[in-house]
C-alpha cells in the first residue's frame, strides 16, 4: 500500500526517513518455506546453502533456482534449521552490524555459526547467493566473534559460481545467442571474486558478457534508501552503470548477483537484472 496509495510514501519518510522517491522492495507470498529444502545433508555431494533473509523473503525465485543447478551440477542441497530455543530463521546479522547494533549482530551471527559449525568441520561447503551476506561469513562474522567455529565456517565459504568451478560439475546448458552486461556487486570486488562469474557465464555457449567497469552501484543496503542519501546514491550510479544500461538494447540481458544493486538497476533504468542463477536455471538442459 505503501507505494500504491497517493501521499502514503511521502508519509512514511517522515516516520521512517525512508525516501518516498523510491519504492520499497515488495514482500513475496510465496516465500521461500523451510520445507523446501532437506535439513540434513543426503547423498554424495551434499552442500549447505545460506538462505539470506532477503531471497527468503524478496528473491525467493532465486533460491528455488539454485535449487534446480545444484541438483543439475550433481549436488545435494540442504539448509539446516536452527535449534529449537527459536523458530526464527537463521541470518548472518549483518543489517543489525551495519547500523552500529553490535550485541544483536554478534548474537545473530552466534545463532548461525552454531548451526552451521558441525557442518564445515565435516568438510561440507558453504554457498550463498547474496553476495553481502555470503562473504560476510568470511570477514565480519568472524572477526565479530572471534572463535574456532566462526573461522571453521568461513574456510567453507565459497560463492555459487566458485562451487560450480572447483567442484566437477555435470552442468549442461543450452546455447545463448545474447549479449549480457555484467555489474560486479562492491563484495565479490573486494574478495576478488568476479572472475567466476565471468567464468561460470563463459559456460553458456553464444553469450557474449560485458563487465560493467563501475565502482558501487550506490544502493550499500539501505543506504539507497534514505531520504538523506537517496540524491547522492543515484549520482553514483549515473556515473556509469546506469548511463551503460540504458544505452544496451532490450535484448541485453543485465546480471547482477546483488539484491541491491538489481533494486537499483531496476529503479534507476527500469530495466530487470537477474543473478546468475536464474540465467543458468534459464538454460538448463532439462529431462
Amino acid at each position: 500500500l505503501r507505494d500504491k496509495l497517493p501521499g502514503l510514501a511521502w508519509l512514511s519518510q517522515i516516520l521512517t526517513a525512508f525516501s518516498a522517491k523510491r519504492p520499497l522492495p515488495p514482500w513475496q507470498r510465496r516465500w521461500f518455506q523451510p520445507t523446501e529444502l532437506a535439513v540434513t545433508p543426503i547423498g554424495e555431494r551434499p552442500v549447505l546453502l545460506f538462505v539470506d533473509t532477503f531471497s527468503r523473503y524478496f528473491e525467493p525465485e532465486n533460491l528455488r533456482s539454485a535449487q534446480r543447478v545444484l541438483s543439475a551440477a550433481g549436488f545435494t542441497p540442504f539448509a539446516p534449521l536452527p535449534d529449537q530455543r527459536s523458530t526464527k530463521p537463521l541470518c548472518c546479522g549483518r543489517t543489525h552490524l551495519s547500523v552500529g547494533n553490535v550485541v544483536r549482530a554478534r548474537d545473530t551471527a552466534q545463532r548461525l555459526v552454531e548451526t552451521y559449525a558441525p557442518y564445515a568441520a565435516a568438510g561440507i561447503p558453504i554457498v550463498g547467493l547474496e553476495p553481502s551476506c555470503l562473504l560476510a561469513l568470511k570477514d565480519e562474522i568472524p572477526a565479530l566473534l572471534n572463535t574456532q567455529d566462526a573461522q571453521q565456517v568461513a574456510k567453507m565459504v565459497l560463492t555459487f559460481e566458485e562451487l560450480l568451478l572447483t567442484e566437477k560439475t555435470a552442468l549442461c546448458l543450452k546455447p545463448l545467442q545474447a549479449k549480457a552486461l555484467l555489474h560486479g556487486h562492491c563484495h565479490q570486488k573486494a574478495f576478488g571474486v568476479m572472475r567466476p562469474v565471468q567464468e561460470v557465464l563463459g559456460m553458456i555457449e553464444g553469450l557474449e558478457v560485458e563487465t560493467i567497469e563501475t565502482s558501487c552501484c550506490g544502493m550499500a543496503g539501505a543506504f539507497g534508501y534514505g531520504a538523506e542519501t537517496f540524491d547522492i546514491s543515484m549520482q553514483m550510479a549515473e556515473a556509469r552503470l546506469l548511463p551503460a544500461i540504458r544505452g544496451a538494447d532490450a535484448q541485453t540481458y543485465v546480471i547482477a548477483d546483488g539484491t541491491s544493486c538489481r533494486s537499483q538497476i531496476k529503479d534507476g533504468a527500469a530495466r530487470e537484472a537477474v543473478h546468475v542463477v536464474r540465467l543458468l536455471d534459464q538454460q538448463l538442459i532439462k529431462d
